[in-house]
């Protein structure tokens, strides 16, 4: 049996008694001859501009406007206000820039495609009529006219031709309560950005931020690349993977967990300074921190330490504060008070080993402590599940520590370095002998409100060591660490290839617009975070 459109089950709202009444003003704007979609609209004014070049100045007074003696403009937003007060009616327009207020006149605004019959018998209602009566609230409009104070004071746009580009089918926001609702803040986040402006500005901030982070890596000679989102092995960083399926080769593919390992490979090719900005995919828990898929940066260095990777975060950070803030402090809320605190970003930042770290604020020596003594605290702190407990050895046993008795102290920005060799495999030897022999490696983790803003490494360029270290990795896997990456021999070949010294680093780049934005959750700065269906939800509620 062949199906057709009618078949389709139609949602919820279309029996909504505003959608109906909409749908059929939408009918009778096109019975009178009116685009309700029109291509293009020659707006040349955005709102925000207006407002900052007339708004205080002289422009004269609705007589002047009416009599096209103040500047012409032209200009394009979502009506969000309306009320008719005799032959005038104001509104307001809002665009991404700001709002203005419009008003139309009974005599002297026309409506752009209208054409009414002059005739006294005529049926048609006058330009007025069709104004007041099939407009709504949500409506995209395009104004041209002359601008004008109020008597009061407030710029406005005395509306001479009035061109309707989206007639809407839904309304807006309660125009008194707006979206406070976080879910659908979230979920709908077109709801979100038309009715609050501070959602428009935590997302152009995180354009500039991105935009200055190219512009200070450019400034200091990286080069940026672009590496496979598809991967047939996956590495680079302890986390599940999303599986696919490349149905061209018949191959199970896997989406990235990191950018490291093919920037890596560049390195080897003779790429000597490259970055990369790209969306990373881990199959782990959401919650304010975590989304499962999220935006980084790497950038790695031939020749460089990760001395020299520690002063490029650090004046990284400090680039973009003093261009949002014109200063190195930077506006942030206490995660444990709650209370408004001062984030400096001024370099350098504080240095402390992990086990300093562990012993400055968890009062923990952990090189007097047995594996079983520390087993046994992070057991009892709910941290790591007993069954991750069983494929854990001692290096992970510490670095489990510092995250349950030192990492939520780390409020203004830290660099922790010095960690157990375990927590990576990727990383070099430290080269004070006795550090080396006891294990650790030059890694480091800059901190910033209780939370890691980045992983950095001296790399690790041994191809026999690295062999090893993935090997032992590969066998933590087959134990049944789900975390833990599977051999990856391309990558091995590569380092036999010849990789010279050098240093990576990679930033979390939700976590930082959310530090510098000073934004609670990392949903309030993804445009589009990942939800539970709403059916999961509404099944739950009840």
């Amino acid at each position: 049996m062949e199906h057709t459109q009618s078949d389709i089950e139609k949602p919820e709202y279309h029996s909504h008694e505003e959608f109906q009444n909409r749908s059929r003003k939408l009918s009778e704007i096109r019975d009178l001859g009116i685009d309700p979609y029109p291509h293009k609209f020659p707006r040349t004014d955005p709102i925000r501009d207006l407002v900052k070049e007339y708004e205080d100045k002289e422009v004269g007074h609705s007589d002047d406007a009416s009599a096209g003696k103040t500047p012409h403009v032209s200009a394009a937003g979502r009506l969000v206000l309306f009320r008719s007060m005799g032959k005038n009616a104001f509104g307001q327009i809002q665009g991404q820039t700001g709002r203005i207020q419009v008003m139309f006149n009974r005599d002297l605004t026309e409506i752009e495609g209208y054409q009414p019959d002059p005739s006294a018998n005529s049926d048609g209602p006058t330009p007025w009529k069709l104004l007041e009566k099939k407009l709504d609230l949500g409506d995209i409009l395009g104004v041209e006219g002359h601008l004008f104070h109020t008597n009061k004071g407030e710029l406005t746009i005395f509306v001479k031709k009035l061109t309707l580009l989206c007639k809407t089918l839904l309304p807006l926001a309660d125009k008194h309560c707006g979206l406070h609702d976080k879910e659908t803040r979230y979920r709908k986040r077109w709801l979100d950005l038309i009715s609050n402006e501070e959602t428009h500005r935590i997302f152009e901030m995180r354009s500039r931020i991105f935009y200055l982070i190219r512009q200070f890596m450019m400034k200091e000679q990286f080069m940026e690349v672009e590496t496979p989102v598809l991967q047939s092995v996956y590495g680079g960083a302890d986390a599940q993977p999303f599986e696919t399926h490349l149905n061209a080769l018949s191959q199970d593919m896997f989406m990235r967990i990191s950018l490291e390992i093919p920037l890596k490979k560049l390195i080897v090719g003779g790429m000597h300074r490259i970055f990369e900005i790209g969306r990373v995919f881990r199959n782990e828990g959401i919650d304010r921190n975590h989304n499962p898929e999220f935006t980084m940066l790497e950038a790695y260095a031939s020749y460089w330490d990760y001395f020299d990777l520690m002063s490029l975060v650090e004046n990284l950070f400090e680039h973009i504060a003093l261009d949002l803030y014109g200063s190195t402090k930077v506006p942030a809320k206490d995660p444990k008070s709650g209370l408004d605190i001062e984030l400096d970003m001024k370099s350098p930042w504080p240095r402390l080993t992990l086990k300093e770290a562990i012993k400055k604020f968890g009062h923990l020596d952990v090189d007097q402590l047995s594996d079983e003594e520390m087993s046994n605290m992070l057991l009892q702190s709910e941290h790591c599940a007993p069954e991750k407990l069983k494929t854990m050895n001692r290096g992970l046993f510490i670095a489990a520590l510092f995250e349950v008795f030192a990492e939520p102290y780390l409020i203004q920005p830290h660099h922790i370095i010095d960690h157990p060799i375990e927590t990576t495999p990727l990383c070099k030897p430290h080269r004070n002998e006795t550090d080396r022999l006891d294990g650790i490696v030059e890694r480091f983790e800059s901190f910033i409100l209780g939370n890691e803003i980045c992983n950095a490494y001296s790399e690790l360029n041994d191809p026999e060591l690295q062999r090893s270290l993935l090997e032992q990795q590969a066998l933590r896997r087959e134990g049944g660490d789900p975390e833990a990456c599977p051999l990856d021999e391309e990558f091995i070949e590569s380092v036999c290839q010849g990789m010279p010294p050098t240093a990576g680093v990679g930033i979390g780049l939700d976590r930082m617009v959310m530090i510098l934005a000073n934004c609670h959750s990392i949903r309030d700065v993804l445009l589009f975070p990942w939800m539970k269906p709403q059916t999961e939800i509404e099944f739950h509620d009840n």
